[in-house]
């Protein structure tokens, strides 16, 4: 057994040093900057930077944008998805094409999606070309109202794959013997989809939300590479303003917005972990 341990420690050590080293001490030494007053030999000041943090105009705007982003995004991503699953578990033409097809997002790098993002969009773009060929006047879409639903489209565009696989393997795991019992019963489609399909995904359903709801939070590269460090007021991001921060130097701000974002990760997955069980534990 303690040949087994050394063994195990031998193959573990090199990925934990690398995650020490790159994720972990960092992290911890952010976490203790945001309660000093300077980045270097500073002195502990409390929450002080957390209360500076929440009476900023631009950090909340920020964070709302980002939550409004989240509560948009991550329904509409979830409800496609699943949808696409439902459709492509059943046996229809080319659905291995089809499978492929959504996944070709995933291994697209994002700034080659922005590029075909801003040539459709822009001044001069594709979109505004065929409204020019229409009679219509064009749109600066990047600083217009409609910025949000637009990036808000290229996050489900992005991710829909990803998450349409996930819901298929939680439809396939689920014993088709179920669905023939529940047909012979009388049991109509709507009413196996709501107490069989819904009941036995999840499990699949709380662990595709949690992805959704953290990719959410990582497209500030879209936002970045569309529209720059200051964009429109409604794409003004949490990440836009830690960049900014990273920026002006002002290290407290950015480890105290950093913590705070990690902070409400962590509860919110702590919740979801905590429904799901409750629900599995009422379903049995």
């Amino acid at each position: 057994m303690r040949g087994d341990g050394m063994t195990f420690l031998l193959f573990l050590g090199p990925s934990l040093i690398g995650f020490s080293m790159f994720y972990l001490i960092p992290f911890v030494l952010g976490v203790y900057a945001s309660f000093t007053d300077s980045a270097f030999g500073g002195r502990l000041v409390g929450f002080s930077n957390y209360a500076d943090l929440l009476h900023s105009a631009s950090f909340r705007k920020a964070a709302s944008h980002t939550m409004l982003f989240t509560a948009i995004g991550v329904p509409l991503l979830l409800t496609l998805s699943l949808m696409l699953a439902v459709l492509l578990n059943q046996a229809l033409f080319l659905r291995s094409w089809l499978r492929t097809s959504f996944m070709l997002p995933l291994v697209v790098p994002v700034a080659s999606i922005v590029t075909v993002w801003q040539i459709f969009f822009d001044w001069n773009g594709t979109l505004n070309a065929w409204l020019h060929e229409l009679g219509l006047a064009r749109v600066d879409w990047m600083q217009s109202n409609w910025s949000m639903s637009i990036v808000v489209v290229m996050y489900i565009w992005k991710n829909i794959g990803y998450d349409m696989i996930l819901f298929l393997a939680g439809l396939q795991s689920i014993p088709k013997d179920y669905y023939e019992t529940a047909s012979l019963e009388g049991a109509g489609r709507v009413h196996q989809f709501r107490h069989i399909t819904l009941v036995y995904l999840t499990p699949t359903l709380f662990f595709v939300l949690l992805i959704s709801i953290i990719n959410s939070l990582k497209v500030f590269r879209e936002t970045y590479l569309l529209a720059g460090d200051y964009p429109y007021d409604r794409l003004y991001m949490l990440q836009h303003y830690m960049n900014n921060m990273f920026f002006q130097l002002d290290v407290q701000k950015l480890t105290a917005a950093a913590t705070l974002m990690v902070g409400c990760i962590v509860v919110m997955t702590y919740g979801l972990l905590r429904a799901e069980r409750r629900f599995r534990d009422n379903t049995e």
